[in-house]
């Protein structure tokens, strides 16, 4: 009845696609995966078992054990397992990402969006920014551009998008004193993390919407808790607002990866509860054109010590 065994595998292969075998096995034996699951563990997954799990005949089994059962990644895994050419996750992520800008275009509501967290920043008198869940650096590059961000951070999960990051900023080609004001550094929002501690403000833009709702607990203790900044500046879409795209499917989130979109209500209801939790007071704002009728097709809070 222990959860603990002694097991002998026996094999005739190199060491390496045995070591293949056991990163993915040995979780999937274990039943009990103890990190988050995120898209990037299908990466993890086809790059560790693609020669040998498309073959194998319990790849399903495999699969939803090694996602936690995770039914839309599984499937998503499963679909790119069986493909005879494995599209580029980057690319993939690429194109959602764009399908979402398509959607918004027509308002320019990505630079409205930066526009806005900028405004937000400076009126604060922030000289030290967090960008938490950077993605490509967008925002990273306007706050570059403004003299008054003395010191920047991004931080992102995805090592792929920090890269990209650099590769926006030109890091690399970037002079001494410019590279002394930025940082890239990789770090989940639902871990804590010492290294996103004491810093002045913080931007949180678009990256709720992706974290599944049980780990938005989680995700507050780390942010308004343990990290703490005097500032934080959190945008969302308004799913009221989405009846106003056109391009957009009755019924659909602006982009594939998001888990949820709230409300006006629902975001205020979050916000406020969480505000009053870690002793911060709140303010809403809106971004892009405000509706009459469904409001705007971004949300903005405001919070402060």
């Amino acid at each position: 009845m222990s959860r603990y065994l002694d097991a002998t595998f026996t094999a005739t292969c190199r060491v390496a696609e045995a070591l293949n075998h056991l990163y993915v096995l040995l979780p999937v034996l274990d039943d009990d995966k103890h990190y988050w699951v995120s898209r990037d563990e299908i990466d993890k997954l086809l790059r560790r078992g693609g020669d040998w799990l498309r073959a194998h005949p319990e790849r399903e089994l495999i699969t939803r054990r090694y996602l936690r059962y995770q039914g839309s990644l599984a499937r998503e895994a499963l679909a790119r397992l069986l493909e005879e050419d494995q599209p580029d996750p980057d690319l993939e992520e690429a194109r959602h990402d764009r399908e979402e800008e398509q959607v918004e275009e027509r308002i320019g509501l990505r630079d409205q969006r930066i526009g806005a967290v900028l405004a937000a920043l400076r009126a604060a008198g922030a000289r030290q920014v967090l960008d938490l869940g950077c993605g490509d650096g967008r925002l990273l590059q306007a706050l570059l551009r403004d003299g008054s961000f003395e010191r920047i951070v991004g931080v992102d999960v995805s090592y792929a998008a920090l890269e990209k990051a650099a590769r926006r900023l030109r890091l690399e080609q970037m002079s001494p004193k410019q590279r002394e004001r930025i940082e890239l550094l990789q770090s989940s929002l639902t871990y804590r993390d010492r290294r996103l501690e004491g810093h002045e403000a913080a931007a949180v833009v678009e990256v709720i919407e992706h974290l599944d709702p049980p780990r938005l607990r989680t995700f507050e203790r780390n942010l308004f808790g343990a990290s703490r900044p005097g500032v934080i500046v959190l945008t969302t879409p308004n799913v009221e607002h989405n009846v106003r795209f056109e391009s957009l499917p009755a019924g659909s989130f602006r982009h594939r990866d998001h888990r949820f979109e709230w409300t006006r209500e629902q975001f205020r209801q979050w916000a406020t509860q969480a505000a009053e939790a870690h002793r911060y007071t709140v303010r809403f704002l809106p971004v892009g054109p405000d509706d009459p009728e469904v409001g705007p097709p971004t949300q903005m809070a405001v919070f402060s010590t």
